[in-house]
């Protein structure tokens, strides 16, 4: 192991309980133990997850957020008996790893739950909503502190608490406790005066109007979360730890307004200046950790960095607030391992939260002891499988019901939380199997081949291997996407796979001859239009790769691409237009919102000029023209380039029936998608041959 890392093994204390190492895996919705938004119950999925990163050697393992009260049904935790049954008989196992265990409860979401169409209407209709709630009561689950607009859908406004309702979620965090306690669970982590969730709109003073013991001064603000710790400690004793998720500034401009890195803003939120108030305070009315970061989820962008954000980004905040507080303070937010170290070597912090790197690859910690650096696959800030929450203009929250029951898988590890469904199987039949295309979902596919006992060979019509991700990982922010394909170079020479460069296969069936199985992962093709000019038009890979595009730069759609590629064209000191017909720059569903609303507003903090529901009609040498939707006049935008930014559909090359059974697509030739998509359809094609 590298010196530097060693800071990092070294044991420290939550109150009297020890910890082996410096390393926290942070909770994240989908880990949690006792299920996610089904009826609680002992998670054996979570459980496999939470088990393999103690046995990779993380200090201190906190599973995903665990509401005390069920979504569905509205059961008490504490009144499943059952359930903590099974995680006595599970803890010993788990403490045979070294590490501990602190269960992560939540008072709620308040306004900040994400609700879809559906419960949307349950909220709007309440005949509707009253029959709903014998199975989902959306009312209460989104209740907050006030009357205020909900994050996902702001013309609901949450209903305030009672304080009847506030007094029967304290008693059921302390009974909850104690069963976790007599369960063998080392701790316990109260989310969270933390990311605008429903005790951090009790806290924020713009978010809690109330008259009565809850509102008004800031005892008054903090009081439910001080409750909940005395009724804790008074249920499990003094020695039992409690941490306290902790944002340590909202980074809030306002109701669905974040304040990106950079900007000058009057906080909304909490602002530092109530945050060295309140660490105290709150240490010294019992919590024994605080585990921090930045962020409400109208700023979400800082709880949940995208690649777009630097890394350690909430370093600054959280070694500051150390000064004020004499418990153990985590911080977390992209966190890199040197850095951690020299920060906990300097009494800077205390411990590295890390959420993400821990889904993407189950080994890093042991790698990282062992100075195999360069094996850790790397973690792309992508969120499309951990946490897509998506919304647009005007939508509630647009991800899928399988994505919202399943958080917490990762883009690049489909094993991640479903290793069941997604497992290697050694193969009894070994075949040679051709695979034409070496972008991502051709590299993954040899991958899993050659891991089952299959021979792949790769037909690549270029000099190199990561086809159209090369362009995706240009940009200067995207140094992990760049990691991730040298991570597969590595992994391709390390278990001899075949690769054959400057082929372009004509014909697929051809390759029948010679192979067993041909697989065809060519990717998608760019979207065209009948416009005037369209074919001066440059791609993202002129732009991107080849510098082309001048200093003014149309994009024809907007997107994330596009967005994601204005950005890069802001921070090169070039001066970006989008041109989108849609009445917002980002609609794809999951496409999490912490990606798109930090696009959204640093575009906008960067002036970067968005034509919303406009249209190029002409591209002319120099110039565009640019007419409204609604019927108005054309304009004309000059610049220097045209980017299409239109989009993708699948490449139809090789879409012959022919041999259909042995002949395989995969990934964006089949339906344009991220590399989530791309990824695990190379999986559910290779686990069956």
């Amino acid at each position: 192991m590298d010196k530097k890392y060693e800071p990092l093994f070294t044991p420290w204390k939550i109150g009297n309980c020890e910890i082996p190492n410096r390393i926290v895996q942070t909770s994240m919705g989908g880990t949690s133990l006792f299920g996610w938004m089904e009826p609680c119950h002992f998670d054996k999925e979570a459980a496999y997850h939470l088990m393999s990163r103690a046995e990779d050697g993380v200090g201190l393992v906190l599973p995903g957020i665990q509401g005390i009260r069920d979504l569905m049904g509205g059961r008490w935790l504490y009144q499943n008996k059952k359930m903590f049954k099974d995680l006595a008989e599970w803890m010993p196992e788990f403490h045979k790893t070294g590490s501990k265990l602190f269960i992560q409860l939540t008072a709620g979401f308040g306004r900040s739950m994400a609700i879809n169409d559906m419960f949307v209407k349950f909220l709007e209709h309440k005949a509707l909503g009253k029959v709903a709630g014998l199975v989902v009561d959306v009312d209460y689950a989104s209740a907050s502190a006030s009357e205020t607009p909900n994050r996902w859908y702001p013309s609901l406004k949450a209903r305030p608490l009672t304080v009847e309702e506030i007094h029967e979620m304290v008693e059921a965090f302390a009974k909850t406790s104690k069963l976790l306690k007599d369960a063998g669970v080392d701790g316990v982590e109260i989310h969270a005066v933390h990311e605008g969730y429903l005790l951090d709109q009790f806290t924020i003073a713009n978010m809690n109007y109330r008259t009565d013991q809850y509102g008004g001064s800031f005892e008054n603000r903090y009081r439910f979360a001080v409750e909940i710790v005395q009724a804790i400690k008074r249920e499990c004793g003094d020695d039992f730890p409690v941490s306290l998720r902790y944002s340590v500034v909202s980074k809030t401009k306002g109701f669905l307004q974040g304040a990106v890195p950079g900007e000058e803003f009057e906080e909304f939120g909490r602002d530092m200046a109530e945050s060295e108030k309140a660490i105290k305070y709150l240490g010294d009315m019992g919590y024994d950790m605080f585990n921090c970061d930045n962020g409400t989820y109208d700023a979400w962008y800082w709880a949940h960095p995208p690649v777009y954000m630097d890394n350690n980004v909430n370093m600054p905040e959280v070694t500051h607030i150390k000064k004020f507080t004499d418990k153990p303070v985590v911080c977390a937010g992209k966190m890199t391992p040197d850095v951690a170290a020299k920060a906990i070597a300097a009494g800077e912090i205390d411990a590295m939260g890390v959420a993400r790197q821990n889904l993407v690859d189950p080994e890093w910690v042991t790698k990282l002891r062992e100075g195999r650096e360069e094996d850790i696959k790397p973690c792309i800030n992508c969120h499309n499988a951990c946490f897509s929450f998506s919304k647009a203009k005007d939508t509630p929250n647009t991800q899928s019901l399988d994505d919202s029951m399943h958080l917490a898988r990762c883009a690049l590890t489909p094993s991640t939380m479903q290793h069941n469904k997604y497992k290697i199987v050694p193969t009894k039949k070994p075949k040679n199997v051709a695979i034409i295309g070496a972008g991502i979902g051709g590299l993954e596919a040899a991958l899993v081949l050659k891991k089952r006992g299959h021979n792949p060979t790769i037909f690549e019509k270029t000099d190199q291997v990561g086809g159209i991700y090369i362009t995706a990982a240009a940009m200067s922010f995207k140094e992990e996407d760049k990691r991730l394909i040298e991570w597969y170079k590595r992994e391709i020479e390390k278990y001899d796979i075949d690769i054959r460069f400057n082929c372009d296969i004509a014909d697929a069936a051809s390759l029948l001859r010679k192979y067993d199985d041909v697989i065809i992962t060519i990717g998608a093709r760019k979207k065209t239009l009948l416009v005037p000019g369209f074919e001066k038009t440059i791609d993202f890979t002129d732009l991107l790769l080849d510098g082309k595009g001048g200093d003014k730069v149309v994009f024809f759609g907007g997107g994330q691409s596009s967005c994601e590629a204005a950005y890069e064209m802001v921070l090169q000191g070039r001066k970006p237009v989008i041109v989108e017909f849609a009445n917002d720059l980002i609609n794809t569903p999951g496409t999490c919102l912490a990606n798109s609303s930090f696009l959204r507003e640093m575009l906008a903090f960067k002036k970067v000029p968005v034509y919303l529901e406009h249209s190029i009609c002409e591209i002319g040498d120099g110039y565009v023209m640019v007419k409204p939707n609604n019927g108005g006049d054309a304009f004309k935008v000059e610049c220097d380039s045209v980017v299409n930014g239109l989009g993708f559909v699948p490449n139809t090359m090789y879409n012959s029936k022919k041999f259909s059974r042995r002949i395989h697509k995969i990934g964006t030739c089949v339906k344009w998608g991220n590399l989530r998509d791309v990824i695990w359809s190379a999986w559910d094609v290779c686990m069956k041959i």
